[in-house]
């Protein structure tokens, strides 16, 4: 077990929290299947289910080890490449997805000959990240002007925002929002910000102006649910999100304080997305607001973490890397909390690392691969640094013994010189 952490890199706090908030994960996953295994006249046995989060967590760390001893500016270098490969499987997405759960959207893509789903907007907005900050990072000769980045960087990012909209508009905003704020780092122009933005709400209009004139289109269908879900929000009209919120409260007002122990929560029972999108619900009802805020800690201080690794990082590209693709984890759990608590309308953002799902949690540490190899390299360039220290103070001592050598051996000479002056002035007489 030593040997195996000894070949982990990187920033070890990370580490540390990644493994936390995935150890943690088991217990409240493993009560909240409860409801899956009797659903379709199930036996209700969980152990199947527990088994199933073993092995994508396990998968999913495995991903980070080997993620993390690739060179992260290798993917800087397949970005712009890897963009058109996600065009071309949202695009495919959207016209021949999968759905899940009976929802109305096509968000899923089953991966041939292996028998799972994946959903492809979590890789394209790793990719499309990787991708802004590759061009924001570049060197170039004259500043960046509004009308070179409109084809150069605004243009992808629409065309893949495009892709992912009609069927996750949640995805959409966070991905765009996420964006908006990598550019405001690296220095963008603000005053070409605000044209962006406001050319965003005009094409979301535009959008949903489309989508009213034609109703019965499968392309514009979750417009309609889009507009339930804000003026259930607004006016607590009864339908499914309603009920799933209203179960997620009183999960939390029943869990008070201490929670009513491991495995012992009731709504569970109630809650269709009890081990995905309100899993928080459940650890609070189990665990206790002492539970909730325990998690909401970890999620901080992983935060925390990603700023002080940007910090260090020793290249552009390596911050806004750790920005991009860390800081959008952590606003995911925020937005799943906050959904938990009714903060925030019904969403279907998951909790990273801890709620179930093979493919969420794989791009989760697929991307914590990524900023484990930028923490890494710095560590290797500090090490060389060390080293190169270590060799010079090594060679100054060196040379320091060889000069006192020298002072002796002169000194001696001159001893002898000393003793021999007076004995040739003897012969000499």
């Amino acid at each position: 077990m030593k040997q195996l952490v000894n070949k982990l890199k990187g920033d070890r706090v990370i580490w540390s929290f990644v493994a936390l908030l995935a150890l943690f994960s088991f217990m409240p996953v493993f009560s909240a299947s409860s409801n899956l295994a009797y659903i379709g006249h199930g036996t209700g046995n969980t152990l199947g289910y527990l088994v199933k989060h073993l092995a994508h967590i396990c998968i999913g760390f495995a991903i980070i080890y080997f993620v993390h001893k690739v060179p992260y500016h290798y993917f800087k270098a397949i970005s712009k490449g890897a963009l058109y490969v996600v065009w071309v499987l949202l695009a495919y997405t959207l016209i021949k997805g999968t759905v899940i759960a009976g929802a109305n959207a096509s968000r899923w893509i089953q991966v041939p000959f292996i028998g799972i789903t994946f959903q492809t907007s979590t890789l394209a907005s790793m990719v499309l990240f990787i991708f802004v900050a590759r061009y924001l990072s570049k060197t170039r000769a004259v500043p960046i002007t509004f009308k070179s980045s409109i084809l150069e960087l605004w243009l992808p990012v629409f065309i893949t925002l495009m892709f992912i909209l009609p069927a996750n508009f949640s995805t959409t905003a966070l991905i765009f929002a996420m964006v908006l704020m990598l550019v405001f780092i690296g220095k963008y122009p603000l005053k070409y910000i605000a044209i962006v933005v406001g050319s965003g709400i005009l094409f979301l209009t535009f959008f949903i102006l489309i989508a009213k004139a034609f109703p019965d289109s499968r392309f514009f269908s979750r417009v309609g649910t889009w507009g339930n879900r804000i003026e259930n929000f607004r006016t607590d009209k009864p339908d499914e999100d309603n009920y799933q919120i209203e179960k997620a409260k009183i999960a939390i007002a029943s869990g008070k304080i201490y929670g009513l122990g491991p495995g012992k929560s009731v709504q569970k029972n109630f809650l269709p997305q009890s081990s995905s999108d309100f899993i928080f619900a459940i650890i609070v009802e189990e665990y206790g607001l002492i539970g909730g805020f325990g998690v909401l800690t970890l999620y901080l201080l992983l935060l925390f973490r990603f700023v002080i690794a940007s910090h260090k990082a020793n290249t552009l590209f390596g911050k806004l890397v750790v920005v991009g693709l860390g800081f959008p984890m952590i606003f995911q759990a925020m937005i799943n909390m906050a959904v938990a608590v009714e903060l925030l309308p019904v969403t279907g953002q998951t909790l990273p690392l801890i709620s179930s799902g093979g493919s969420s949690i794989w791009m989760t540490c697929f991307a914590l691969g990524i900023i484990i190899s930028v923490t890494k390299k710095d560590e290797e360039i500090a090490q060389e640094l060390m080293n190169a220290a270590k060799r010079e103070e090594a060679l100054q001592k060196l040379i320091d013994r060889e000069l006192e050598e020298e002072e002796v051996v002169a000194e001696n000479f001159s001893i002898e010189d000393k003793a021999i002056n007076p004995m040739n002035a003897v012969l000499n007489k």
